[in-house]
């Protein structure tokens, strides 16, 4: 318990927009910023399980910080956030896909918001502990490596295919227009 209450303490020492936000509330109000991070925490755990529009906030969390963190990695001189943060693109995107898919069934399960924020916050998180690149190490990178050949194939295929009916279109578009 003691690990997770330091992790917890060396997470609101880093200096980021929430950590920032928490700094100045505690010079507002005079309330420690880790009892400010608790409650926040708390009421957005007990928003997702009872609340409704748990589906928006969820996607807002998987979302509108890794967009914000993306921006920043892509105007910052060093590739190794950009690696983070496309590794968690890569991640959502395919979550995303799955849970589309699956949605219907899914969001009838109790807790399931919680469930997905937890998932969606444990591959945002920074270090060695960063969920999206074990995901990718373990799982997308081998499936990549295993199909990505047969993929490209019909990537390829598809594409040719899509710009003949392009084509097709536009002279088909352009006969009528140059007879008149």
């Amino acid at each position: 318990m003691d690990g997770l209450r330091q992790r917890f303490e060396r997470l609101l020492e880093q200096r980021n927009l929430a950590t920032e936000a928490l700094g100045a509330l505690e010079a507002k109000t005079g309330v420690d910023k880790r009892y400010l991070a608790a409650g926040a925490t708390t009421l957005l755990s007990l928003y997702l399980l009872f609340g409704y529009g748990a589906s928006l906030l969820c996607n807002l969390i998987g979302f509108v910080y890794p967009a914000y963190a993306s921006i920043k990695a892509i105007e910052s001189p060093s590739k190794e956030d950009d690696t983070v943060w496309l590794t968690y693109w890569v991640v959502y995107s395919l979550f995303g896909l799955a849970e589309f898919f699956s949605d219907l069934l899914l969001s009838w399960f109790p807790f399931y918001y919680v469930g997905k924020c937890a998932f969606l916050l444990f591959c945002m998180i920074p270090g060695p502990w960063n969920g999206a690149r074990m995901l990718y190490r373990r799982v997308v990178r081998q499936l990549f490596l295993k199909h990505h050949e047969a993929v490209d194939s019909v990537m390829r295929d598809l594409s040719g295919r899509a710009l003949d009916v392009a084509a097709g279109i536009t002279r088909d578009a352009f006969i009528p227009l140059s007879s008149s």
